[in-house]
């Protein structure tokens, strides 16, 4: 009967959950259609102005639409086989009882991986939901009920987790969607102003080129906070968990601990290929398991472009060693 119970609340859950992407949604397809028909096709007269318009705004409404279909069916990226406890090393977990000896079958397996990041105890962060060792920079989800890689935050506007597989698309949604905005206000205040004053006849389009107005702008400010605070972020090299609460490190917290510069941290999110960063597809450096921080940016070599055979998922069990320097002393801490 619980069972029944909880499968019955979490289908309830799923279904509510598309209730904000299928606002957007419909908000978007009427602004399509009080944009073209009512402004385009039934108030502007001049044939170029229409034509050009209409050809400016499908740009905006194709690439809107693009970033967010993005946005929304990109699967978040969970950490590789390599952070999860292997069956043999599960059993041996499960089978001791002695809690330090547990802690250093953990510590064991955490020698193999690259793990900076600390609980706040300074312990390596260990979710025994997922049964992985967490990457540096993933998190759970508790909606998506995942460990997340580089999560900046679960998005009920686009029912996903935004994190190291989509994060980039969503900036292009927040950009493109700024963009939607500005065309639409633009090229609608002359016929706002005239539907104002009574230079054109009342009727349907009236209602529609008002309200558009007015929508385009009041979504216009809030994408305005939201992208500039985003590409804050970017900036710094920060995901929007880190800068509610710093990354802690062997040596302690460090708000700036990944940040490799501007620049750098620009390719991080976007690549290295200048031609692709405005469009949705995936161009972000590294595999979201490993990020290089500030005290290593003076190395020559990038090591997110490392040789992707140390990542190799092959169930063989032979997994090489992939940071040599990780500390064998430091302890494992349960941390959902």
């Amino acid at each position: 009967m619980e069972m029944a119970l909880s499968r019955g609340l979490r289908c309830c859950q799923r279904v509510f959950s598309w209730i904000p992407v299928l606002i957007i949604t419909a908000v978007v397809l009427w602004s399509y259609y009080a944009y073209v028909f009512e402004l385009c096709l039934f108030t502007i007269s001049n044939t170029l102005e229409k034509a050009v318009y209409l050809l400016v705004f499908h740009v905006c409404f194709g690439m809107f639409s693009w970033t967010y279909w993005k946005s929304i069916f990109t699967p978040p990226a969970t950490p590789c086989k390599k952070f999860q406890l292997s069956y043999s090393d599960k059993q041996r977990y499960e089978m001791e009882e002695r809690p330090d000896a547990q802690k250093q079958i953990l510590v064991e397996i955490a020698k193999k991986l690259p793990i900076f990041t600390r609980t706040q105890s300074g312990a390596i962060r260990f979710c025994d939901r997922c049964q992985v060792l967490k990457p540096d920079r993933s998190h759970h989800c508790s909606v998506c009920e995942t460990c997340v890689l580089k999560m900046d935050h679960h998005c009920p506007w686009v029912n996903n987790c935004v994190g190291f597989s989509n994060y980039k698309f969503f900036l292009l949604f927040l950009a493109y969607s700024m963009l939607y905005c500005v065309f639409i206000t633009a090229t609608v205040l002359q016929y706002f102003l005239k539907f104002w004053v009574g230079d054109l006849p009342n009727g349907p389009a009236k209602f529609h080129i008002l309200f558009l107005m007015f929508v385009a702008l009041m979504f216009f400010v809030s994408l305005m906070f939201l992208f500039s605070y985003h590409c804050w972020l970017v900036a710094k090299n920060r995901s929007t968990l880190e800068a509610f609460s710093a990354p802690v490190f062997a040596s302690g917290p460090d708000r700036n601990g990944f940040s490799l510069g501007l620049h750098k941290n620009l390719l991080q999110v976007f690549g290295e290929d200048r031609k692709l960063w405005f469009i949705p597809v995936f161009t972000s450096q590294g595999n979201g398991h490993y990020f290089p921080l500030r005290s290593q940016s003076s190395e020559s070599h990038n090591p997110l472009l490392a040789n992707e055979d140390m990542w190799d998922e092959s169930d063989d069990g032979s997994e090489g060693s992939l940071v040599e320097d990780a500390d064998p002393s430091v302890t494992i801490e349960m941390d959902d």
